[in-house]
């Protein structure tokens, strides 16, 4: 039992950083090396604040699942090509993926003289851009199919997911190192509730969109083609109020909207209160990867192996069916509904999960890394836990018998609901093991180690599902 609880809890070099002796040692150097970086104590928390970095998560992710409930439009478009027909969403996934790996990678690098608040709107106007783009490509005066070949809007799309992808990774490297100088860990996990909130939206539209439609007669192109119009303009006005909010904060951070793009750090009026200092908009000081994972060692791999394992249940969502009679059952479990039905409660679980991290005694077991990286491995037990249920309609047996509840809540709502939790306590907890000065870059790096997991993930999952 000893050896098991001195596994568990973090050595002295990964303790968390207390405000004691060491706080004071530390403040010292900073006042000898470099007396006017030092930054003010942790600001007050404020919900509107709060609700800002909500919106500012759900535009990261607002992109990736729209390319997601797009994709019965997509199908019609290229319908004509049984090449694309097939290959196209892996291809999104891929490019989706490895370009956004590739600029998180880049851009946690460059952290010296960084500009994160334009780096953020830089990424929301972009995406803004492509979204306008592909909202008008559904329009008929747009590029209807009977105007451009298969092949050349195959192209545009994948464009459409480079770009959109490159601003979601410029987006995450941003954002998560910003909320990281306001030194409250509540603001990460608002980012990430946003990011949860964009997995719950798209599927209940979908799921509703499916039932709508269902015994309609034909015009099925054009149906489609509607569905996503709305998809790709609701990602365009989430990206404009996320752009607007982030603004909202960076003109109290720098005074002046214009600030941000000359660059400047964070000023303070004249007997404003320490609490309600700003944090800085610029990173002056780079640090190695290899010294941040030191120091993180433990919660960046509890974090990438959390969204690596994350990355079957996509898999598994899309292969398995509804346990009900087709003759008899309800529109809600045919396939074309049952699916999406899936996807929401994931997501709902991952939503629930990064809620619960409010409460303080759960958000303090970012104390006990080691233990959360042991966690994060042992939720491969859901792999087999899938391979139990109605996979391609064989009728897999459950603890539950032939059961759609089993599938939905304990695997799904389950698998979801601990991928939420992991992933918001290791991304708050990250701050607590850094210097303030550190912290930009370490919320940089964790981002970095989320999209690497993802990244890791999604291309394991091709092998398993060919295995």
């Amino acid at each position: 039992m000893d050896r098991l609880r001195n596994f568990f809890a973090a050595q002295a070099a990964y303790e968390p950083l207390d405000h004691d002796a060491a706080t004071d040692e530390r403040t010292q150097i900073l006042d000898r090396e470099a007396p006017r970086t030092r930054p003010a104590r942790r600001r007050r928390f404020s919900w509107l604040e709060y609700a800002v970095f909500v919106v500012l998560g759900l535009a990261m992710l607002w992109a990736w699942n729209m390319f997601l409930a797009a994709a019965p439009y997509f199908r019609v478009r290229f319908h004509t090509s049984p090449w694309a027909l097939k290959h196209f969403q892996p291809v999104i996934l891929s490019v989706s993926t490895v370009t956004n790996l590739a600029c998180v990678l880049v851009f946690t690098r460059r952290q010296r003289d960084a500009s994160y608040p334009l780096r953020i709107v830089g990424s929301l106007a972009l995406l803004i851009v492509v979204f306008a783009l592909l909202t008008l490509s559904t329009v008929d005066r747009g590029f209807r199919s009977s105007d451009l070949p298969v092949g050349l809007y195959f192209i545009f799309v994948m464009t459409m997911v480079f770009c959109a992808s490159f601003a979601t990774g410029l987006n995450q490297n941003g954002v998560f190192a910003y909320v990281s100088g306001f030194g409250r860990p509540e603001y990460t996990q608002a980012i990430m509730t946003g990011q949860a909130v964009a997995g719950v939206l798209p599927c209940i539209v979908q799921i509703i969109s499916v039932l709508a439609v269902s015994g309609g007669k034909g015009g099925e192109e054009k149906t489609a083609s509607k569905a996503a119009f709305y998809y790709f303009l609701a990602a365009v006005v989430v990206s404009g109020i996320a752009l607007f909010g982030f603004l909202y904060l960076a003109k109290r951070a720098t005074g002046s909207w214009t600030a941000i793009l000359q660059n400047k750090k964070s000023t303070s009026e004249g007997g404003e209160d320490e609490d309600d200092a700003l944090p800085p908009t610029t990173s002056h000081k780079s640090f190695g990867l290899l010294y941040l994972f030191q120091k993180l060692q433990w919660l960046a791999l509890a974090l990438y192996f959390c969204f690596m394992i994350t990355m079957v249940f996509p898999v598994f969502t899309t292969m398995i069916e509804s346990t009900q009679d087709p003759a008899h059952r309800s529109p809600l479990f045919d396939t074309a509904a049952f699916i999406p039905l899936a996807f929401l409660f994931w997501n709902a679980g991952d939503l629930l999960g990064r809620l619960s991290v409010l409460n303080p005694s759960l958000a303090s077991l970012a104390r006990f890394p080691r233990a959360l990286f042991a966690f994060s491995l042992a939720r491969l037990l859901f792999v087999p836990l899938y391979m139990m249920c109605n996979v391609n309609g064989q009728g897999g047996i459950t603890p539950l018998g032939r059961s759609d509840a089993f599938y939905l809540i304990v695997v799904q709502f389950g698998f979801g609901l601990t991928n939420g939790f992991l992933g918001s306590v290791c991304m708050m907890g990250a701050g607590q093991y850094v210097t303030v000065e550190e912290k930009g870059a370490a919320g940089a790096f964790m981002s970095m180690m989320l999209v690497a997991g993802l990244a890791t993930g999604s291309l394991l999952s091709f092998l398993f599902v060919r295995s």
